[in-house]
């Protein structure tokens, strides 16, 4: 359309020329109108034209066209972008079985070797056996003692602890309850003295770690070696260590492949709920069977009480020695044991656990 059509003026309440009937919202395109339609015009907006620098604009237009009709860029300042590659097809994966944290050969080959000395020394001499609880005992606080240091920087009394916590041990089995208290008073005053010999700064701290570990690792393990004065000692102690054994594997089977409610996240994510029933249902199947058969004058209901009690501590005790790993942030207390960890990491659920079943087996069966 050229501009001659916007000559005349257009009727009021439209914006177009008379023939094309009115239009709203449309600027006339053309020069502005006399002044009795002056009021009802809007001015064409004036565009500056930019210089053709690359050859005639009908050349132009007949390129970008070619261009947007072979699927390029309409604009010259549009960079052609790469077709998009096929989809690569998605081979399905097989579900990726669960894999325990450990080496599980290695575990179970150093849980048998360990399993056969105690097992071997527990039948033939009775006092050997109260030396591997002692070893174990002091091994297990050289551990506990370096994990403070190197974590917290607290320095444990560690030659009062090693000589008091045997010392505590062998009391424990000759001189039963009153003789394992009177060596661990003994021990927590030597550590309080020993302390003194250096520098003030971190006393309160250390004394009480030292008293802490006294407790912890060698006083619990003379319950072990208390049940061993009975007449049938080997065999308490045999069913003490099947079913904290026992318990430990039920968790560790049923949780491994049904665990889905986790039991303490921040403590321990790995246990389950599903892990602790399996756990109090194997150790009282287990419990049962030995205070029918390993126990004299024991029965099978005792067994199932003794079972639950055992699967609660053993599990309490597992969490405990999370609770420490945790805020010393390390996995393992040492590499002593492979598959396992540390000594310690073996005695977290054997050492709360001795003293509940040395109390419910005098209950049941007497001192012996």
């Amino acid at each position: 359309m050229n501009d001659s059509s916007w000559g005349a003026p257009p009727q009021a309440g439209h914006w177009g020329p008379p023939e094309m009937g009115s239009v709203q919202g449309r600027s006339p395109a053309g020069p502005a109108y006399d002044e009795a339609g002056a009021q009802q015009t809007r001015p064409m907006p004036i565009v500056p034209e930019v210089p053709d620098t690359s050859g005639d604009a009908a050349d132009r237009d007949d390129r970008e066209a070619g261009a947007a009709l072979a699927g390029g860029p309409l604009f010259r300042d549009e960079m052609p972008q790469e077709p998009m590659a096929s989809p690569t097809p998605q081979v399905p994966q097989p579900p990726q079985k669960k894999r325990a944290g450990r080496d599980l050969r290695a575990a179970i080959g150093v849980g048998v070797g360990l399993g056969a000395v105690i097992v071997a020394s527990l039948f033939v001499v009775k006092a050997l056996f109260v030396g591997v609880i002692a070893v174990a005992v002091v091994v297990g606080l050289w551990e506990l003692a370096s994990r403070l240091q190197e974590r917290k920087g607290i320095k444990v009394p560690l030659v009062p602890l090693a000589v008091g916590g045997a010392a505590m041990v062998v009391a424990g089995y000759a001189r039963g309850a009153e003789g394992a208290w009177v060596a661990m008073a003994l021990t927590a005053l030597a550590v309080l003295v020993w302390r003194m010999t250096e520098p003030p700064e971190g006393y309160l701290k250390d004394v009480t770690a030292g008293v802490f570990a006294a407790f912890y690792v060698p006083f619990l393990a003379t319950f072990v070696s208390m049940m061993l004065t009975a007449d049938d000692g080997a065999w308490r102690v045999l069913t003490f260590l099947v079913l904290t054994v026992v318990s430990d594997t039920g968790a560790y089977a049923v949780g491994w492949r049904f665990g889905r409610h986790k039991l303490a996240p921040r403590i321990s994510p790995g246990k389950t709920r599903e892990g602790l029933l399996g756990a109090v249902s194997f150790a009282m199947v287990a419990g049962a069977l030995c205070m029918q058969f390993l126990i004299e004058d024991g029965t099978w209901w005792q067994g199932l009480l003794l079972g639950l009690a055992v699967a609660v501590s053993a599990t309490l005790g597992d969490l405990g020695e999370s609770m420490i790993k945790r805020d010393l942030g390390i996995k393992d207390m040492g590499t002593l044991l492979p598959g396992h960890g540390g000594i310690m990491d073996r005695l977290d659920s054997l050492l709360p656990t001795a003293p509940v079943v040395w109390l419910l087996l005098v209950l049941f069966v007497g001192s012996g």
